[in-house]
């Protein structure tokens, strides 16, 4: 089955070449109508937009690709400025470094869009016709737009759910990983006032933590939320240090413990707390979840889930040369098991784990 061409858009849309070129090149330019029915006519065939058709349909760019949404956390670069450059590689870092690494081994080279400007579509446009497959991270491309790159393109889906069950997939373990968190502040260290800090509903990673938090509440018959105590828009530091803030300002109670949806903002915590003059973990503990190398730098140390942020990149690469050498082969689903790193911000002695 030979790839769809702009041709097909046009007569399937009943516009011309030139509108349908123009509707991807300038798309103000052309009528809201004609350019939802020309969008709509290039989904139905499965139409990729890019100058590389010709790479699209050979499979053969030497390329793999990664989509990921750019938040860099400019406050992390700061606290790193006198530590070495991998001690404030971030979550999305260190998936790059591990597909890079992989796909240096199996001979390719890595195309990397990251945007939050011009959304979904510059990205899949960016990406989709310049590689031989390429990994997306959860809510980075809607689910529709991934049915159709699909059926030309390997594609893996890195972190969430499984949206698309012909897809390979790979995760990490978040509800487990959360759940052994909070069973520790509780068991090991009595805490019973926790307040978890997630991001956004659609964020699937940060809901996974909050379910495996609110079950070991429930478990050891503590208030269980429906809701997580404060939700941030983008999970920063800056994020991070305004959520501890207002968990302070409440009037209520403060909470024993603040549990945080990923390390940068706990990290941010830390700092907010510090200007505060609460002491950490004296009179709050704080944790958080990934294990970003910052993590263990900060004084404080910070007690985190320690997920293979590295290994999901290389295991990307495996599965997208796997299915290049066999479109026809049943689709994967890995979930990578995480590990509970105890270090001063829960009030345990700083343990790192072996090399």
């Amino acid at each position: 089955m030979s790839a769809p061409t702009v041709y097909d858009v046009a007569e399937r849309s009943g516009v011309s070449i030139a509108t349908v070129s123009r509707v991807y090149r300038n798309p103000d330019s052309v009528r809201a109508p004609t350019r939802d029915r020309v969008l709509e006519a290039a989904r139905e065939l499965g139409y990729v937009p890019s100058g590389n058709a010709r790479g699209l349909a050979s499979r053969t760019t030497g390329v793999l690709g990664l989509c990921f949404p750019d938040y860099a956390d400019p406050d992390a670069e700061a606290d790193g400025a006198d530590v070495d450059d991998s001690a404030v590689m971030l979550y999305s870092d260190q998936i790059i470094r591990g597909m890079e690494r992989a796909a240096r081994r199996h001979g390719y080279a890595l195309l990397i869009a990251a945007s939050l400007e011009g959304g979904p579509q510059s990205l899949v446009e960016q990406v989709a016709g310049r590689v031989d497959g390429f990994a997306v991270l959860a809510r980075t491309v809607p689910t529709e737009d991934l049915e159709v790159i699909s059926r030309r393109l390997p594609v893996v889906m890195l972190a969430g759910p499984r949206e698309i069950d012909h897809l390979d997939h790979i995760e990490v373990a978040n509800f487990d990983g959360e759940h052994e968190l909070t069973r520790h502040l509780i068991d090991d260290h009595g805490l019973r006032r926790l307040a978890f800090v997630g991001g956004e509903k659609d964020s699937p990673d940060a809901e996974a933590r909050f379910d495996g938090f609110r079950a070991a509440c429930q478990e050891a018959g503590l208030p269980v939320p429906d809701e997580p105590a404060a939700r941030t828009v983008m999970m920063t530091q800056a994020e991070g240090a305004r959520a501890a803030e207002a968990l302070l300002d409440r009037g209520a109670e403060p909470p024993q413990a603040m549990l945080f949806a990923n390390d940068q903002m706990a990290l941010g915590a830390l700092h907010a707390l510090e200007k505060r003059g609460v002491r950490v973990p004296q009179d709050i503990a704080v944790v958080g979840f990934d294990g970003i190398p910052l993590g263990r730098i900060v004084r404080p140390s910070l007690t985190t889930v320690r997920q293979p942020m590295r290994q999901l990149g290389e295991d990307a690469v495996d599965l997208l040369v796997k299915r290049l050498r066999d479109r026809s082969r049943e689709p994967v689903s890995l979930m990578l098991p995480v590990s509970l790193t105890r270090r001063t911000s829960c009030g345990c002695p700083a343990q790192e784990p072996r090399p």
